[in-house]
């Protein structure tokens, strides 16, 4: 069957690549009409009582969706007019001001004292108002609410909030994305020309691997993926699927030889490389698919988009790029020129050299590599994961500064709590250190006014569909361990009154966050190595050669980590989950590539030593063309990007592939030459049987 399918590939090459380029037309299509997600907190598990909460804030106080707009040095007059402009934006649902409590011809001074710590600042000279939204945080009808409340900001106005961050992050997004693909496609470009014997196949292969990443961006079945997915999606399927380019290349050159046309030439490499391509790529799916485990679920966003990006890439390396080689024949094989890649006899024979002291080396790295990985410096509070002069961050630093807001806690209780329990737990939530200001109904009223005097446009504020809400400002930042022990705290108060009681907003949503990606982080990582761990185990009918093939890409990941607490750097709270599946699962590959082709040599009858040498001095080209490919793919976007979430995850895939290609250039040989006489006794038909086909 896959002789057949090979045979008609490559003797049919117009029509495959008219048909693969009209396919590109309805993935176009699917692509511009896709949604991007910017609100990440929106991928945490819907069975969590903040997210509980944060629905009910939204289906029945309409307020998930919100901004803050602060005001300085403007008199009150001026402010209501600004505020009357603001609430007529379309998207706008609501705009709470001091006006909406008391006349505004009332001195600021005469105002109680919960509207003025709420809506004044400290020094009295700036004022702030809560800005509500009709519709999600990330719909295109909040983003352009709040691109029309720029338009009317001057100077003095300064926006900020979640939603204001989301907008300012999707501008910020939008506009670095195809930077990101540029730069990423021009380095891989470079890294290629040097590396290959043609100046024209580089081109060639980058542009059947860019079908393969329209076909991935333009069939995602859920209609939205996350701006993070975005933004790395195409640059990792280029890193990760460059190989089995390369390897079908190789193959063809060689069929050259032996074939008596080009076209005979390629069917039988199709058909050679199919299943080892297959199997090859299988690594990295199942690192892809572990993300997909994730109750987290940004990990099966990204898990899905990835995996699917891998199997298109393959599909598209068997299908679409014999067309395009065949096509592109004569001017590949014209401009050719001597490739500049080192030899690597040298590394060789030193790894075989000084076996013993480098898998001491080895064993030694791993304790401190844990040690320090343990240690590295997370964060979950998405601020840092972006610039510091985009305007909502810097507008959220007044907030913080002038009116001691650094987080916004929403507390959610049953209405028929009686206000006389209410106002003792508001007493005792105002006793909670680092909170600054708790707004509710009997924040104005008192416990002791009758509910039903109360004006509906002020009650509806913090009264409606059964439930009662009140907001809480603290001077503590999200995801801190202040902040996260003042949730605690203010929970066991919560629950002293109501049991069913709610408390969302980001800090509650960002300590959440902590919990539920730490247990992702342990589940992933335990999945992906299992599941790679059988494979390898199938593939070579071994027990102890996927030991020593994972934990040699273990330990590259455990040092990847390290570095980032030798630096001092702070790592994004995804980074150490993508990174332990995805330098798994897409660097795995560089030790199973020259642990085959130990294999062959010793069923050629050599003996352990002289065969591992020549394993190694074949296998390093590849995994040194593969890496610098993926190291230059990455790296670029590190260079160019400024969500540093994105950049720290590209930084350490870039900082990942170079440091698996050594452990396997310069360790592995050292350990399959010491481990012979195990891996003989382990591994079924280890130096028998037929010789394994070259890739």
């Amino acid at each position: 069957m896959i002789e057949k399918i090979s045979h008609f590939i490559a003797y049919h090459p117009k029509i495959i690549l008219t048909v693969a380029t009209l396919l590109l037309i309805p993935c176009f299509f699917g692509y511009i009409n896709m949604q991007i997600n910017y609100d990440i907190m929106s991928y945490l598990p819907e069975d969590l009582d903040s997210v509980k909460g944060e629905v009910i804030l939204d289906e029945v106080f309409g307020n998930s969706a919100n901004a803050f707009l602060v005001i300085e040095d403007m008199p009150s007059k001026d402010v209501a007019a600004v505020k009357e402009k603001v609430a007529a934006v379309n998207g706008v649902k609501s705009v709470t001001w001091t006006d909406t409590f008391a006349d505004i011809s009332i001195p600021q001074s005469m105002l109680p004292d919960v509207v003025k710590n709420i809506f004044y600042s400290t020094d009295g000279n700036a004022t702030m108002m809560m800005v509500q939204f009709e519709n999600g945080s990330s719909s295109e009808i909040t983003m352009q609410a709040i691109k029309d409340i720029k338009s009317l900001m001057n100077k003095q106005c300064f926006l900020s909030g979640m939603s204001a961050i989301m907008a300012d992050t999707r501008d910020l997004v939008e506009t670095e994305a195809p930077i990101y693909i540029a730069i990423a496609v021009a380095l891989a470009l470079i890294a290629l020309s040097f590396t290959m014997e043609s100046w024209i196949l580089p081109f060639v292969l980058l542009l059947a691997l860019g079908y393969a990443v329209i076909y991935n961006m333009g069939t995602n079945l859920t209609g939205s993926i996350s701006y993070i997915t975005q933004s790395i999606a195409a640059i990792l399927q280029l890193g990760v699927t460059m190989d089995y380019s390369v390897f079908l290349m190789d193959r063809y050159d060689e069929e050259l030889l032996k074939a008596s046309d080009r076209k005979e030439a390629m069917s039988r490499a199709i058909f050679k490389t199919f299943v080892s391509l297959v199997g090859s790529s299988m690594t990295t799916v199942f690192g892809f698919l572990a993300l997909c485990f994730m109750s987290f679920t940004l990990g099966l966003d990204i898990g899905i988009v990835m995996s699917k990006g891998v199997i298109l890439g393959v599909l598209s390396v068997v299908i679409v790029l014999p067309s395009m080689l065949l096509m592109f024949h004569t001017p590949i094989h014209r401009f050719r020129h001597k490739p500049l890649i080192p030899k690597f006899d040298g590394l060789a024979a030193f790894s075989v050299k000084h076996r013993k002291v480098i898998a001491a080396v080895f064993l030694i790295l791993i304790v401190p590599s844990i040690v320090m990985k343990n240690n590295a410096n997370i964060y979950y509070d998405f601020e840092k994961a972006l610039p510091q002069d985009m305007s909502s961050v810097a507008s959220l630093s007044k907030l913080k500064t002038d009116f001691n807001m650094a987080t916004t806690h929403f507390v959610i209780i049953d209405e028929d709590i009686p206000s006389r329990d209410v106002s003792k737990m508001v007493n005792e939530f105002e006793q909670v250190d680092g909170i600054s200001t708790v707004l509710s109904l009997n924040s104005f009223v008192g416990s002791a006014i009758p509910e039903d005097i109360i004006p509906d446009s002020v009650k509806e504020i913090c009264q409606k569909g059964g439930y009662r809400l009140m907001m809480i400002n603290s001077v503590y930042g999200p995801a801190t361990d202040s902040g996260n022990a003042q949730i605690d705290t203010l929970l066991d108060i919560l629950h002293k009154y109501d049991e069913n009681g709610y408390i969302t907003g980001e800090g509650a949503l960002a300590k959440d966050l902590v919990t539920v990606t730490d247990r992702d982080f342990k589940i992933t990582s335990i999945i992906s190595i299992a599941a790679i761990f059988v494979l390898i185990a199938i593939c070579f009918k071994s027990i102890s050669i996927p030991v020593i093939l994972v934990a040699s890409i273990e330990l590259a990941i455990l040092i990847n980590e390290a570095i980032s607490f030798i630096t001092g750097a702070e790592v994004p709270f995804i980074a150490p989950t993508v990174i332990g599946c995805v330098q798994l699962g897409a660097t795995v590959d560089y030790a199973i590539l020259m642990t085959t082709r130990y294999r062959e040599e010793l069923r050629s009858g050599k003996d352990k030593t002289q065969a591992v040498k020549d394993a190694a001095t074949a296998s390093c080209r590849s995994i040194f063309q593969s890496a610098l490919v993926f190291f230059c793919a990455t790296f670029g976007v590190y260079l160019v990007c400024n969500v540093m979430l994105v950049k720290s995850i590209c930084a350490m895939l870039a900082r990942g592939a170079v440091i698996s290609a050594l452990i396997i250039m310069i360790c592995l040989p050292a350990i399959l030459c010491i481990c012979e006489k195990l891996i003989e006794k382990t591994t079924f038909n280890w130096k028998k049987g037929d010789k394994i086909r070259e890739n």
